[in-house]
């Protein structure tokens, strides 16, 4: 569903977004960008616990991923013109590629580990074709020329992933990556469970970003720790949190962008609340009568695809909060393309241009508002489950109080000069619709809808993000699913476990 805790999650550095460009099959939200789409977000199943689960339903336990063209991070630093980068960003991923488990931990020990590996068969079909028709005449390659192609380490990734259960309200996630000549990712996790409160340390070298347009951000040092209260029978829910970013964030599948100031190095305190209130407008609660089917020879029980969308119903629900945030140092941004200002006074040292843009000190107000209707109790073969979900939200409280000056300014004269256009002062409506198309096969699709269009400022209606997803719901998991989704924006994808989530 459109989860309205994503408001006041969003402020913060550890929002996981679903990308299949890592081997762990997450990378983080840009703190400060409008919400993502509900399927955005990613499981809290770990990709190592994922897989081992995967290998046994898919031929040769072999997982497929549609992966976003990126390139390698060093061309991405050391190239400083856009020519370079434009250059770098053919020497891609592939855009189809393979995940499988190569060794598991006994399941008996009380911690796990599990080795990951991937594999790009589209480059490496794509280099022994080239390696056939490089001369004037077809060549059968020599088998040198076949292995040297194979051993090729742009070809694979691989991903160890472990976590060590410390006390029993602890535990600790380690785990480390490396794509072949990109050099290695590292992240370090520590969670510890409080009677009504939650407290995550994390570190990351470097840490990758996905920003609202797409855009790959590289960090080369992140670490957060994190203060979150549990959801509360009140609806009130609080959360504090401490950030630093360590180096210049370089971009990966871009050439010209503004980097978001929210990822240039510095500390960063940072607090919120929010208040959540929900309705049933009307709701058929579950009668286990109901799930008891007669016949003449016998009866069975015949028990929802999912037990948490066994309700038709229709609701409204609504929150409203507001955040702060102090930063200290790095109150500068970095503008992604040197051939604007170069020779200029604000050029920084490694070539860049900057600007000063981030205010050591902010507070803003944020709201959802949203409807769910649900009709079927997901239980028989078919036109049993069709849902709705929509919520708009408003993103920044300050930036929309702004936006709608402008509009009614714009509403009764012709503007002057065109203003540069805030994503966060329209109004967002994410609409997520949900069908069922055979007994546990659902069709899903996410929306995310401004009112404002980036490209010419104008006011009108603009699609700006949208997912198609296929959930397999896995009736003995009672509430879990397999999900094969697809990013036309990001042109990537990927097939998740996701339990108890949606």
């Amino acid at each position: 569903m459109a989860k309205l805790r994503t408001a006041m999650d969003c402020a913060f550095w550890d929002v996981n977004l679903s990308s299949a460009a890592t081997v762990d099959g997450v990378a983080r939200a840009v703190p400060g960008d409008p919400f993502p789409v509900g399927l955005a977000r990613a499981g809290t199943t770990l990709r190592a616990q994922q897989l081992p689960v995967f290998a046994r339903g898919f031929p040769l336990g072999l997982v497929p991923n549609f992966c976003p063209p990126l390139p390698s991070s060093s061309s991405c630093t050391a190239s400083g013109s856009p020519s370079s980068a434009a250059a770098s960003l053919k020497d891609t991923h592939g855009s189809f590629a393979l995940q499988t488990p190569l060794f598991i931990n006994p399941p008996s020990s009380n911690w796990w580990v599990t080795l990951m590996a991937q594999l790009r068969p589209k480059k490496l079909f794509t280099s022994i074709k080239a390696e056939v028709t490089g001369g004037d005449e077809l060549e059968i390659p020599g088998l040198m020329s076949i292995l040297k192609i194979v051993c090729d380490k742009t070809l694979y990734a691989a991903g160890l992933c472990s976590q060590l259960p410390l006390t029993p309200n602890s535990s600790l996630v380690l785990s480390t990556e490396a794509h072949g000549g990109q050099g290695k990712r590292s992240k370090a996790i520590y969670f510890h469970k409080f009677s009504h409160h939650d407290v995550t340390l994390e570190a990351a070298w470097p840490e990758l970003f996905i920003d609202r347009n797409g855009t790959y951000w590289e960090v080369p040092a992140s670490v957060s720790l994190d203060l979150a209260s549990l959801v509360s029978k009140s609806g009130l829910r609080y959360r504090f949190g401490i950030h630093k970013n360590g180096g210049h964030p370089q971009p990966l599948n871009t050439t010209c962008l503004d980097v978001p100031a929210s990822l240039m190095p510095g500390w960063c305190a940072k607090a919120a609340f929010s208040y959540e209130k929900n309705m049933d407008i009307w709701r058929e609660k579950d009668n286990p009568q109901d799930a008891i089917v007669r016949t003449k020879e016998r009866k069975f029980l015949r028990i929802p695809y999912d037990i948490r969308m066994n309700e038709p119903h229709s609701a409204v629900s609504g929150l409203i909060g507001g955040a702060c945030a102090a930063w200290l140092g790095g109150n500068i941004n970095l503008c992604c393309n040197p051939t604007k200002h170069l020779g200029g006074e604000n050029q920084g040292s490694d070539g860049f241009p900057y600007s000063l843009s981030r205010s050591p000190f902010s507070a803003d107000l944020f709201g959802s508002l949203r409807y769910t209707l649900q009709h079927g109790k997901f239980r028989e073969s078919f036109y049993d489950f069709t849902r709705l979900d929509a919520r708009l939200d408003i993103c920044s409280g300050a930036a929309f109080a702004k936006g709608a000056r402008y509009f009614l300014s714009d509403m009764l004269k012709k503007p002057s000069e065109r203003r540069k256009v805030n994503p966060l002062a329209s109004p967002k409506l994410n609409i997520i619709f949900q069908q069922q198309v055979a007994g546990p096969i659902v069709f899903r699709i996410d929306s995310r809808i401004s009112a404002n269009s980036p490209a010419t400022g104008k006011h009108f209606p603009h699609v700006e993000d949208v997912m198609y997803s296929l959930c397999y719901s896995l009736k003995l998991l009672e509430s879990g699913k397999v999900v094969f989704w697809y990013s036309p924006k990001r042109k990537e994808g990927m097939v998740e476990l996701r339990l108890f989530e949606f």
